[in-house]
């Protein structure tokens, strides 16, 4: 039993983590960054296991004042169109400044303004993907990104928000989903070539934990990231699903909550979804009440999956972790009761020497509530962050391909983990 809200950290890792560099050419790893950058993970005992921590999020909280400006971004693939918002981390501004159209501290970029943002300059950048039906407003996300863009900050932070949330337009009929990556690999392309001399690194959340994992999976040794963070990642969508269908709370609050969020933000967007996609809006008002059920009425009818089932298991991350070749590292709790530790891909990480996982055994759904309403994910990210840039020789880091083959007279093998049933092809 974890004493006083006193969390145990465990590390999942292999038998022999990335080698890395530091600046001064000393040899390290990438474990023993991960290890300098996790503290003692001390929670508000009051909130004693995954349930109250996760509810506890209920509670209204202004949370870090963080101020953003919006850019509408034209989807570059030609069958995954529309648009998507990416909203960008600036100064502080006047409130009365904000449009009321959209979340708080939120305003648009001028076209003369986003004109000019380029720089050559060598910030680093950090790109970061919400939770379910969330966005850039989300309590869990500014505690985690705050520290990098105040009090001297010197870091560049924008959050890309799935299409529709946010309070963002639906301007197709291709929505998102856990495994939609094209939008934030437009957005690292894009700063990529907008910002060229910038170490990038992504950083999601829940849902876009598992998009950011799959994200990193795919582009393998070509990932242009840096390093990347999960945090909550539900990994196994199926277990998770199953796990949450299993359980009184689980259905009955978790999942109808959730279920009710997704079926919000298609109300919120009626007469895109009727314009622009060929759902049933009044079936979809009637019929859904839990997550499982929004996405056997929306994600299998958008993407052509038969069950929610197929969508599942094709849009899981967990086989993607074996694809990673940046330094990554995972936060999970033990007691997550949505994000399941049951779906977590513990010998996949055992595998793969770019990635750790740090998992505690308090701390619930993104919450991680600490006396005085912090939030202690936030200072393993950020740890971790700084000690990638101010420390390591990021250029030293050397990606290998993708991929394990059994070669020998009789058999010749390749398993690739982020091989899809679904593809979304270019027209």
């Amino acid at each position: 039993m974890d004493w006083f809200g006193r969390a145990k950290i465990t590390f999942t890792h292999s038998p022999s983590p990335l080698a890395l560099q530091t600046k001064d050419g000393k040899p390290t790893d990438l474990l023993a960054v991960v290890k300098q950058s996790v503290p003692p993970c001390q929670l508000n005992p009051l909130l004693f296991n995954g349930h109250v921590q996760t509810m506890w999020t209920a509670v209204k909280s202004h949370g870090p004042q963080i101020y953003y400006r919006r850019k509408i971004f034209d989807a570059d693939h030609k069958t995954y169109t529309g648009t998507f918002a990416v909203d960008f981390v600036v100064e502080p501004y006047q409130d009365s400044d904000a449009d009321p159209s959209l979340p708080p501290r939120t305003a648009y970029f001028s076209e003369d303004d986003f004109a000019m943002i380029g720089s050559d300059d060598n910030r680093p950048m950090l790109i970061v993907l919400h939770g379910l039906s969330g966005g850039s407003h989300e309590v869990y996300l500014r505690h985690a990104i705050e520290p990098l863009v105040t009090n001297g900050g010197d870091w560049d932070v924008c959050v890309v928000n799935s299409r529709g949330c946010a309070n963002s337009e639906v301007s197709s009929g291709v929505l998102f989903n856990a495994r939609a990556t094209w939008d934030v690999r437009q957005i690292v392309k894009w700063a990529r070539e907008t910002f060229p001399n910038r170490p990038l690194f992504g950083l999601g959340f829940s849902l876009g934990a598992n998009i950011l994992t799959n994200y990193v999976g795919e582009e393998g040794a070509g990932c242009p990231l840096k390093g990347a963070i999960a945090v909550g990642n539900p990994f196994n969508l199926e277990l998770s699903n199953k796990a949450l269908q299993r359980t009184l709370l689980g259905k009955q609050v978790y999942q109808r909550v959730m279920g009710t969020n997704m079926k919000k933000l298609i109300e919120l967007h009626k007469d895109s979804i009727l314009k622009h996609t060929k759902l049933d809006f009044d079936r979809i008002q009637r019929e859904v009440t839990y997550l499982y059920e929004f996405d056997r009425e929306v994600q299998t009818v958008t993407w052509g999956y038969p069950t929610e089932g197929a969508y599942y298991r094709d849009a899981s991350s967990a086989d993607a972790v074996l694809a990673i070749r940046i330094p990554f590292l995972a936060l999970s709790a033990a007691d997550d009761p949505i994000a399941v530790d049951e779906a977590v891909p513990y010998e996949e990480f055992k595998q793969n020497p770019y990635t750790v996982l740090c998992s505690t055994s308090l701390g619930g759904h993104l919450s991680w509530f600490e006396f005085g309403g912090g939030r202690w994910h936030a200072r393993p990210i950020v740890n971790f962050l700084r000690n990638m840039v101010s420390e390591i020789n990021l250029k030293a880091i050397k990606p290998m391909a993708n991929g394990q083959a059994a070669d020998d007279a009789e058999l010749v093998t390749h398993f690739d983990p982020v091989r899809r049933k679904l593809q979304i092809m270019q027209a």
